[in-house]
């Protein structure tokens, strides 16, 4: 099987100096990351990527310094060896996974762990690596395909205690594998809009989402009451419409074009929701031993209003988003000001 990163590029949004897309701070006050005095100091962000980029040291240089952001712990590991071709998507994706990773947690060390090609094979084997040999609490995995016999099998890669996987739930209603494993946070995708001091979101029509054709209901959504006889997907949400996407800077080419990009998908999810929970793993000094149950039990208490922005509107065509649990946008996206001391002390 062959993994693709769900990226969006707005169109005509590359330019040589920068032009629009949110900027980090933007996305911190839109999911109040910024009323947090935590930065993933002491917690390793694990970014599997296929082919990596040869310029990503270069280019983080260049958005931090746009930014005023602080120089990353960028470390770059290769476990079957250095790269055999440059490929400018991967480019792309790898850009906004390790700087959007940084702008949310500026204190974690970034591991960017290259696969040498998109196979699923190779990536599991990067993703074996991150955890047993560099000890990554958080493994962000950008990328996927289409559900598969085989993934039940697979889904044992994401096993390693103490370390909490996230992944990209892909295009539309076709939900895409590894998020659709049980073991791994699964993240849609939402239009974000700021009108003056106010944010709101609704469903991204392109967000992955409904329900696995391979895996059981796990026991959590069973206890939070999902109403599927098999695994739901996403769990959660985050930006992702490219008319309200993000700023990247990537100077390889892709499709002729380098330089500021405006860019969505379900790809910033991932690297968006690792970097959220190292910063409850600082929180807690210790790893949180389980995401999903300490989400999905969160989400059925008091709090739950203020612990995630519930999205009720929009769908993807063929799930629409709704109050609670849906299969467009999970339980909704993260007000992180509650969300990450919440988490603090589940489990």
């Amino acid at each position: 099987m062959t993994a693709r990163p769900p990226f969006h590029i707005r169109k005509g949004s590359a330019q040589t100096t920068f032009v629009g897309g949110y900027t980090p701070k933007q996305i911190k006050k839109a999911y109040r990351v910024d009323k947090l005095k935590y930065s993933g100091m002491g917690q390793k962000i694990a970014l599997i990527e296929a082919f990596g980029s040869p310029t990503i040291k270069k280019d983080l240089e260049t958005f931090d310094k746009q930014f005023n952001l602080s120089s990353a712990q960028l470390n770059i590991s290769y476990p079957e060896g250095t790269r055999f071709q440059n490929n400018p998507d991967w480019g792309v994706e790898t850009s906004l996974d390790v700087e959007w990773a940084h702008a949310l947690a500026p204190n974690a060390q970034i591991l960017l762990v290259v696969a040498k090609s998109a196979s699923t094979k190779d990536l599991l084997t990067a993703i074996k690596y991150a955890a047993d040999t560099l000890g990554a609490q958080v493994v962000s995995m950008s990328w996927g395909t289409t559900e598969f016999s085989g993934q039940l099998h697979d889904d044992n890669y994401f096993s390693h205690n103490g370390t909490v996987y996230c992944a990209s739930s892909g295009y539309s209603d076709n939900p895409m594998w590894p998020a659709a494993s049980p073991k791994v946070i699964g993240v849609g995708g939402t239009t974000l809009t700021q009108s003056g001091t106010d944010w709101t979101e609704v469903a991204w029509s392109g967000s992955g989402g409904g329900i696995s054709s391979y895996e059981s209901e796990p026991g959590y959504q069973i206890k939070y009451g999902v109403t599927s006889a098999d695994r739901g997907i996403p769990d959660v949400s985050f930006d992702a419409d490219p008319n309200t996407g993000v700023a990247i800077y990537d100077s390889t080419p892709d499709q002729g074009t380098a330089g500021w990009f405006v860019v969505g998908g379900t790809s910033l999810g991932a690297p968006a929701w690792s970097a959220l929970i190292a910063l409850v793993d600082q929180a807690r000094a210790s790893s949180l031993t389980d995401g999903h149950e300490a989400l999905y039990q969160l989400a059925t208490g008091a709090t739950y209003a203020q612990d995630f922005r519930d999205i009720t509107s929009g769908s993807n065509g063929s799930y629409s988003a709704g109050p609670g649990y849906d299969f467009v946008t999970g339980l909704g996206s993260p007000l992180a000001n509650n969300l990450v001391p919440g988490l603090r002390s589940m489990n």
